[in-house]
């Protein structure tokens, strides 16, 4: 009886939490469907009388971004040009530094590790300053293609944890196996560790691509004008208003700025668990 009672209590428990998590996303859902007059004439908790397209399609295309009006289109393709790169070029070298930390130690390789953990821990806010330099420096300040490169320098220090813990678990005797038979750095990482690495590459990307995608200091700070990334349009468009608030577009727009993550965790989600757990037992 107490057992089931426990059982009964914890169910409730976890309802309340879903509902507190779910609500608002519901909330935001029921709204962007709305139209303008409904938005005026209904209660704000209300269910829409038909499902209206007409506050996306103006998030998408025709929305007031400060002087611009032309939604968020263009600025979502900011986000992919930056945010596949940055993924792609930091997810390849940290798998690289893991390699080389885990399976070919050299001299300060620990002290080296040391510093990457520490730099993990570093805020966004103190770098600001020295990556502006930089990006002035190469002429890549306020452009997609310094946003690139920001987040590749800087998530390459989380790669790098993620596969260094990875490939330490793979057994040394392997690696010696492949040299023994004449495999030199580049053959062993391609053709032993390669194989082996789909499960934290899947984590790696999720990480960054939902990192990189969602950031906004470093796209508000580095980027302007029609180079900003879509996190930083999206407050724009939310902030820019030239009369009634318009509540169905700003949550529109908001779903659509959020829905690539969104998929990404719901097509991924149980991968990413199964990477993060692959690498925790040695053997």
């Amino acid at each position: 009886m107490n057992r089931r009672i426990g059982r009964y209590l914890l169910y409730a428990i976890l309802i309340v939490l879903a509902a507190y998590f779910v609500l608002p996303l519901a909330l935001m859902l029921v709204t962007a469907f709305k139209t303008d007059e409904e938005l005026r004439s209904r209660a704000l908790l209300s269910l829409p009388r038909s499902l209206s397209l007409s506050a996306w399609r103006e998030a998408w295309s025709s929305a007031c971004i400060g002087l611009r009006c032309e939604g968020l289109q263009p600025y979502f393709w900011n986000s992919v040009r930056m945010t596949i790169p940055a993924v792609l070029i930091s997810t390849a070298v940290g798998s690289l530094n893991g390699y080389v930390l885990a399976h070919w130690r050299f001299r300060g390789s620990e002290l080296f590790f040391g510093l990457l953990l520490l730099g993990s821990f570093i805020p966004f806010q103190l770098v600001i300053i020295p990556m502006a330099r930089t990006l002035g420096m190469f002429g890549l300040s306020q452009s997609v293609v310094g946003l690139v490169l920001v987040h590749s320098i800087y998530g390459v220090i989380f790669t790098t944890l993620f596969f260094r813990n990875f490939y330490v678990t793979v057994p040394a005797d392997l690696i010696r196996a492949a040299r023994i038979d004449g495999a030199g750095f580049w053959t062993t990482f391609r053709r032993v560790l390669l194989p082996l690495s789909a499960p934290i590459i899947t984590v790696s990307l999720i990480w960054q691509f939902t990192g990189i995608w969602n950031d906004f200091l470093f796209g508000a700070v580095f980027s302007a004008g029609i180079d900003q990334p879509l996190t930083v349009a999206l407050n724009n468009l939310v902030n820019s208003s030239t009369g009634a608030k318009r509540y169905n577009v700003d949550m529109a727009a908001t779903l659509l700025a959020a829905l690539p993550t969104l998929l990404v965790y719901v097509l991924a989600g149980k991968y990413f668990v199964r990477g993060l757990t692959a690498g925790s037992v040695k053997g």
